[in-house]
């Protein structure tokens, strides 16, 4: 119907045009009308520019309108009511394509912000290597997992360890491998998965990395433990019954002795046999402290949280070693920053983790100028707790840093490779880490990461 209206309305105004020509030839052919042919030929004129106008309104707001489209700008109004050319209808028409645009621009706005909102949510870290070397963390898993405060080409992935991102590259398309990585000082199990992606013409790789270093720690432990169930109890059901008997002996021996004092000879073989039989039963006592001690191993129980001030619970420590340390000479210095710094964690537990670790560092300073003892707290890149007990003794044997953690390991000559392996067993209750180092000034740090 428009569209017939301006047909209609074009005709008659190229009519009118041609017939202002045909009237101008016409006058021109005849003497003395200059002035009425002058006045025809502007009238003609203003009907050729009126035309232009006419024609080009339409052109120009349909070349608005596909402006509109290309930038998404469904701002733009086009109502044609009052322009009389009988565009009304197509000017409802484009309003109504412009606010079809809006929604669906607007529902695919909502659908990708719910998207991106269940990227953030998902458990397993996300990121993308693209083409030109850029990398995206694609949700909060990611950037707490790599803890890395810029992160924006491939370069920056090997803070975490060397070729860390040409590792990441060799998976192959839907492969899944294990690498380590380093993040906070802290070793990290990741269990990472690659799938490579078209998007827009151009490649990227898709990584999904799950970090699995609780997930082994708490089957070692597991291991450990079930290991340690079955030799104390095959060992306590061997050496009960020995201890027993050696008991007996000892007394049966006690009173044959009494019977027959009266024979030096007998008295004299008695002893030899009471001595071997001491030696026995004293053997037998220490195979079942040993035993008992590691005990200890299987029936941690679960932590017992609550919420304390980091400072508070480091006076606490103060108190229990400050008596010992000056007896030895062993100056204690403790910090703490943020002042207010708290941790949700069984105190009673992780007294008894302190006590064994300060203990440790005594020994280490012995025959050291100026001991000295420092705990000092904070939080690291990933806003983790830490607190590290470091001493300025002798350092640790380099060669047997990652064994010092394992049960039944000690480098004491009386020791029973316990005390850390219970450190190691609280930290993973905690769903934390213990680490151990040698300071670059000399001596050794614990670091306990919660």
């Amino acid at each position: 119907m428009a569209f017939k209206k301006f047909s209609l309305q074009l005709s008659i105004r190229l009519g009118a045009i041609l017939a202002l020509f045909i009237v101008i030839a016409f006058v021109l052919q005849q003497q003395g009308y200059f002035a009425v042919t002058t006045l025809l030929i502007g009238i003609a004129i203003m009907q050729c520019v009126a035309l232009f106008k006419y024609t080009n309104k339409t052109n120009l707001e349909i070349a608005r309108f596909l402006d509109a489209l290309k930038y998404a700008d469904f701002s733009q109004h086009f109502n044609f009511a009052h322009t009389g050319n009988g565009f009304e209808e197509l000017g409802n028409s484009i309003e109504a394509v412009l606010q079809k645009q809006q929604q669906i621009a607007l529902h695919k706005e909502a659908k990708y912000r719910q998207l991106a909102a269940l990227v953030e949510q998902v458990p397993v870290p996300l990121i993308s290597l693209h083409e030109d070397n850029r990398v995206t963390l694609w949700n909060s898993k990611a950037r707490k997992l790599l803890g890395i405060l810029c992160c924006e080409n491939t370069d920056d992935l090997n803070q975490l360890g060397e070729n860390f991102a040409a590792q990441l590259t060799a998976i192959p398309n839907g492969g899944t491998r294990l690498i380590k990585i380093a993040s906070d000082g802290m070793e990290q199990q990741l269990m990472v998965t690659a799938s490579d992606l078209i998007v827009e013409g151009k490649q990227e790789r898709l990584i999904s990395l799950q970090n699995i270093q609780s997930e082994l720690d708490a089957a070692q432990l597991q291991a450990w433990q079930d290991l340690v169930r079955v030799l104390t109890h095959e060992i306590m059901n061997s050496i009960t019954p020995i201890a027993s008997l050696a008991k007996t002996a000892d007394e049966l021996i006690h009173d044959v002795k009494t019977n027959y004092a009266n024979s030096s000879e007998l008295a004299e073989e008695l002893d030899d046999i009471a001595s071997a039989v001491h030696t026995v039963a004293k053997r037998s006592d220490g195979l079942t402290q040993f035993v008992n001690s590691y005990r200890k191993l299987t029936r941690l129980p679960a932590p017992n949280r609550s919420t304390f001030l980091v400072s508070d619970f480091i006076e606490h420590i103060r108190s229990l070693v400050s008596q010992d340390l000056a007896q030895q000479g062993i100056q204690l210095v403790t910090s703490v920053n943020p002042a207010q710094l708290q941790l949700f964690a069984d105190k009673e537990m992780l007294t008894q983790v302190f006590i064994n670790l300060i203990k440790n560092a005594e020994q280490a300073l012995h025959n050291t100028p100026n001991p000295t003892i420092e705990i000092s707290a904070g939080l690291n890149s990933r806003d983790h707790t830490t607190i590290k007990i470091s001493d300025n003794g002798s350092g640790l044997a380099t060669d047997l840093i990652e064994q010092i953690f394992v049960p039944f390991f000690t480098t004491k000559k009386e020791g029973s490779g316990v005390g850390l392996a219970l450190t190691r067993q609280a930290m993973i209750l905690h769903g934390g880490a213990v680490k151990a180092e040698n300071a670059k000034t000399g001596g050794a740090i614990f670091t306990l990461i919660f």
